[in-house]
């Protein structure tokens, strides 16, 4: 008589790792066969990119290439929430084809399903990354500072784009269909995104109410993050509030967002 082994009850982070990995590289897997999955992630940044540039540079910064400059670090802090979103959506649509009710049904890590569909996703922020910043060569747009602050600016980047990305697998578990993550992560984006120092880095003509709301937004501590890493200046605090964020983010959401995957497979 054959016996099956039964799985352990307790998985270790590091198989736990693995498994989510191992989930990860099949988001990235269905990327290679439905390619038109990266045409928001490469065609948005560039139309951002051109539309602020082109619309508010004048006005801004009296020249395009001047606000260019600060311009696209900024948008990079703001891809972080907007690149975000269509994990929310994925995760939705799995939810109601029933394929993590068959990833229930592996010797695999409860969370194992969320975190690889998270560091999947990751892929699509790069190559949002890339975009914006080759096209941003092209405009005219040149490094102020050393290649490692650049490489750090941009992995500062990504940690807190690791971040958001719980905020959005929560908002795509609570959502009742996957078109409704949308207008939820719109409601959550825009006051984050647009309420902050991204378009505007001079807040000092803002009113009063809404200068408090830009100076604690974490967007805006990310923004100046990346324009002193990547152009050059002093970066002050903003960079440890921004990990503060990111990591307040993830204590926050991680937990809620196990307990109603858990409840709804």
């Amino acid at each position: 008589m054959t016996t099956i082994a039964m799985p352990p009850r307790r998985i270790s982070p590091r198989r736990t790792l693995r498994h989510g990995l191992t989930l990860a590289w099949r988001n990235v897997a269905q990327l290679k066969h439905s390619p038109e999955k990266l045409l928001d992630t490469t065609l948005m940044p560039v139309v951002f990119l051109l539309l602020f540039l082109y619309v508010f540079g004048g006005a801004v910064a009296g020249d395009t290439h001047s606000y260019l400059q600060t311009l696209l670090p900024g948008l990079i802090a703001q891809m972080t929430f907007m690149a975000s979103m269509g994990l929310g959506t994925a995760l939705n649509e799995d939810m109601h084809k029933g394929v993590f009710d068959r990833f229930r049904s592996l010797p695999i890590a409860r969370s194992a399903p969320l975190i690889g569909s998270v560091l999947g996703e990751t892929v699509r922020f790069c190559v949002t990354m890339t975009v914006l910043v080759g096209f941003g060569m092209i405009l005219g747009f040149r490094f102020g500072s050393d290649p490692l602050s650049v490489v750090a600016a941009l992995a500062l980047a990504y940690v807190f784009y690791l971040a958001v990305c719980w905020i959005f697998v929560l908002v795509g578990l609570l959502a009742p269909t996957p078109g409704s993550v949308q207008g939820i992560g719109f409601i959550l984006v825009m006051p984050l995104t647009f309420g902050s120092s991204v378009l505007m880095p001079n807040i000092g003509t803002m009113p009063g109410w809404l200068q408090a709301w830009v100076k604690v937004n974490p967007v805006t501590h990310l923004a100046e993050s990346m324009r002193s890493l990547m152009i050059g200046g002093p970066i002050g605090d903003h960079a440890w509030y921004t990990l503060g964020w990111a990591a307040g983010i993830v204590v926050v959401t991680f937990p809620l967002a196990l307990r109603l995957y858990s409840r709804r497979t």
